[in-house]
């Protein structure tokens, strides 16, 4: 076994496998590098796999360099032990960075209210109100600061939340116009006549799951990390925590639409405006789905499950009503 540095780019390394005999097989870690190595090697028919990172180092190791990693792949690929991820194509990876761009924003919001929210607590300055409302803003706007570097941190936090709803807003908007149109416009619209699915929730599921076909419904709860975690030996089973595998903004956002099943099914008009001119059908599925997730919250909560728990449970559940309504003929 003999290891060679390359530069970065595709080309280098496209180049320095062409001159290797074939049959040559390629194999790397998933990472920032994204998929332009695989692409660019199958343009030239060099055969070639992206690694799942969770599934390649074993459990202790604690050492890490690039050639040790390049090693274990080597060896993990030629035993025929590598399980690929999917390697979407270029629309379809750009409209997934988009999603996690907006996950960004979102994130950056966050943060910012919250500095400026405590900035104004650390001074005694609190609003009694529901927060970050228009009436909210109109109050922020109001206050006024007697000395003089506090007023310019207030007006540097203050410009950073609203620089942040900008970016937000603007990529809402993109993200709206993206998912009306192919081919992602049919799966969105018969997942969002689900209870706590928007628009921007189902284009997000789409995009980062993939084909909804390449899974079972069983198997959703899993690939996200839905499933308890588990230590058994023998004839005693040991559960804990979720996993937490797999895809991290699909898990956040399934359970945050899992919470809007806690009550029960009513009218609600910004549902129906979104189930309005769906196929029966969808309507139909989408509505036995909602007496059912709130039937299973109601049983988990009559046994005594914390609802931390219970939404969770809840949220495994929604995926496989997601992955019916995506794939309904």
């Amino acid at each position: 076994m003999r290891s060679l540095r390359v530069p970065p780019g595709s080309e280098a390394t496209v180049a320095w496998l062409q001159t290797l005999p074939a049959p040559v097989r390629v194999v790397y870690e998933a990472g920032p590098t994204g998929y332009r190595l695989v692409r660019a090697c199958a343009e030239v028919g060099i055969g070639c796999v992206v690694a799942a990172p969770s599934r390649i180092r074993p459990a202790g190791d604690r050492v890490k360099t690039d050639r040790r990693d390049a090693e274990r792949l080597a060896r993990l690929l030629r035993l025929g032990e590598i399980i690929p991820v999917r390697v979407p194509g270029p629309e379809e990876e750009a409209a997934r960075d988009l999603v996690r761009a907006r996950e960004d924003a979102r994130g950056d919001l966050m943060r910012a209210r919250h500095r400026l929210s405590k900035l104004l607590l650390r001074h005694g300055v609190v609003y009694e109100a529901t927060a970050w409302t228009r009436a909210h803003d109109q109050w922020l706007r109001r206050q006024r600061f007697q000395s003089g570097p506090l007023a310019i941190v207030f007006d540097e936090c203050y410009g950073r939340v609203v620089d942040a709803k900008t970016r937000r807003d603007a990529l809402d908007t993109a993200i709206a116009e993206l998912a009306a149109s192919e081919p992602y416009v049919d799966v969105v619209e018969r997942l969002v006549c689900l209870r706590g699915v928007s628009t921007l929730t189902a284009f997000a599921l789409t995009v980062e799951l993939g084909d909804w076909r390449r899974f079972r419904p069983e198997s959703l709860g899993p690939f996200l990390g839905l499933t308890p975690s588990e230590s058994s030996s023998g004839e005693r089973r040991r559960q804990g925590a979720i996993t937490k595998a797999g895809n991290s903004h699909a898990r956040r956002l399934l359970i945050e639409a899992a919470w809007h099943h806690r009550p029960p099914s009513r009218r609600s008009v910004t549902l129906e405006r979104r189930r309005t001119g769906k196929p029966l059908a969808v309507r139909a599925q989408a509505e036995r789905s909602g007496r059912r997730l709130h039937g299973r919250w109601q049983a988990l909560e009559a046994r005594g499950k914390p609802r931390t728990i219970i939404v969770v449970a809840v949220a495994r559940e929604l995926a496989g009503h997601c992955w019916a309504l995506a794939t309904m003929d």
